[in-house]
């Protein structure tokens, strides 16, 4: 029964984030200056019964209000909305999806795979060299802007040592998505490794490990067994939760690297104000975040029932 209460209002909660959410990216859109119709015709204008004809096909001139819970309504049926050319934002984003998750979840792997590695070691090792190198390196990953990182990364591992490619997927997965990914995973990554650093080091001080090692347990069964089953739950809810960061991170990441992802439609979009992609792109993106972080709480509150109290 506790358990249902917390999801009913877990839920409740999700709902009213991403009425809010959706609401302010919806509203920011439609603020923008020009007309996004009349910007259709390029250097020649449109007739303005053409440009009558489509705003009222589009609602434009319906009530911000109004047109955010038209908008709502398509959602529940599974509409996106259309773009001002006739083209569903749904089947746009469709062509583009395989480059984006691959992209996400590879840089998914580089950041848990590195983060616990580098974790584990600095946390093993408190006041060591390499504990304050993986903190230095951390704080200076966490502080450089994500395009100078990227820009950073052509110029170095493409252009100058020509490792791998710079633009564009023709080279195919591994190759074409290491860099990109790596950048992406450089801020997770950080934050991953400081997280399991932190956990190591509680769970070393705990009385449990203390009594294994009076014991006379082996070190590396303590470590491999004890302290890295018990370390690693803190960092698990984090990493689930940032593959949702991730595929909204990809944004910059896609237009520095000529990548044909999610994030350069939603670029090319803003550019040319091409506001249901921008709106559509930006709903999807939110719903996918919220129903990990859902998923994860519903997780944690069946797995630790004094979680549902908070």
């Amino acid at each position: 029964m506790r358990f249902a209460r917390a999801t009913g209002r877990r839920l409740f909660e999700v709902g009213i984030v991403f009425l809010g959410v959706t609401f302010i990216i919806y509203a920011m859109v439609w603020a923008l200056p020009g007309d996004p119709i009349a910007a259709l015709g390029g250097d020649r204008p449109l007739p303005p019964t053409v440009v009558a004809e489509l705003r009222r096909q589009f609602h434009l001139d319906d009530p911000l209000f109004l047109q955010y819970l038209r908008y709502l309504a398509g959602l529940l049926t599974g509409d996106l909305g259309t773009t001002f050319d006739g083209v569903p934002v749904a089947d746009r984003m469709a062509a583009r999806w395989p480059v984006t998750i691959t992209l996400a979840l590879t840089a998914w792997v580089i950041e848990v795979v590195l983060g616990v590695l580098l974790g584990l070691m600095a946390g093993l090792r408190k006041n060591s060299w390499i504990d304050r190198g993986v903190l230095l390196t951390t704080i200076l990953a966490t502080s450089i802007p994500i395009f100078v990182v990227a820009v950073g990364a052509q110029l170095i591992f493409g252009l100058q040592l020509k490792w791998l490619p710079i633009a564009g997927t023709t080279a195919g997965w591994p190759t074409a998505y290491i860099l990109p990914a790596s950048v992406i995973a450089i801020f997770g990554l950080a934050a991953i490794a400081r997280l399991m650093r932190g956990s190591v080091i509680d769970t070393l001080q705990s009385d449990f490990v203390r009594t294994l090692r009076a014991k006379g347990v082996p070190r590396r069964t303590i470590v491999g067994t004890h302290v890295m089953r018990n370390s690693v739950a803190p960092v698990l809810t984090f990493v689930a939760i940032d593959l949702g960061y991730l595929l909204g991170g990809a944004v910059v990441v896609e237009g520095v690297f000529n990548l044909p992802g999610i994030g350069q439609l939603l670029f090319t979009a803003i550019r040319t104000h091409e506001g249901p992609t921008v709106v559509g792109v930006g709903t999807t993106l939110i719903l996918i975040f919220l129903a990990l972080s859902l998923l994860v709480d519903l997780v944690n509150s069946a797995l630790d029932p004094r979680i549902r109290h908070v």
